[in-house]
């Protein structure tokens, strides 16, 4: 009965040179991983959410301090934008959703977006 060689897939694996007895030897080549990109959660300014619930959100949804909290909240009064950390992908969409959430059950447009760190 004839049977077919296996497919050996390019990685992780290396495939060497067969050795004296015909044999096809795997060998295991590490892959590189880096770290994950890094994603900024920022929040943008309006007219018309409280100064005290933007103070709020950052103490809740990131564990600021009450007086980090609040340069955070004055930055984005005056520049129009703050970040409020520095996450991996996942995690700071998850942010941005909760704050946004959190804004639409208070009735206040505060917007809160992501985006990638250079």
């Amino acid at each position: 009965m004839a049977t077919r060689r296996p497919t050996v897939p390019h990685n992780p694996l290396e495939q060497r040179p067969a050795d004296g007895d015909g044999e096809v030897v795997l060998e295991r080549v590490p892959l590189k991983v880096g770290p994950p990109k890094m994603y900024q959660v920022v929040m943008l300014n309006d007219d018309f959410t409280p100064m005290e619930f933007v103070v709020l959100v950052l103490q809740e949804f990131f564990n600021k301090d009450r007086d980090t909290a609040t340069q955070i909240m004055l930055k984005i009064h005056l520049d129009g934008r703050g970040v409020c950390g520095v996450f991996t992908r996942d995690v700071a969409s998850t942010k941005v959703d909760r704050v946004r959430e959190a804004a639409q059950q208070a009735g206040h447009p505060l917007q809160c977006i992501s985006e990638p760190v250079e």
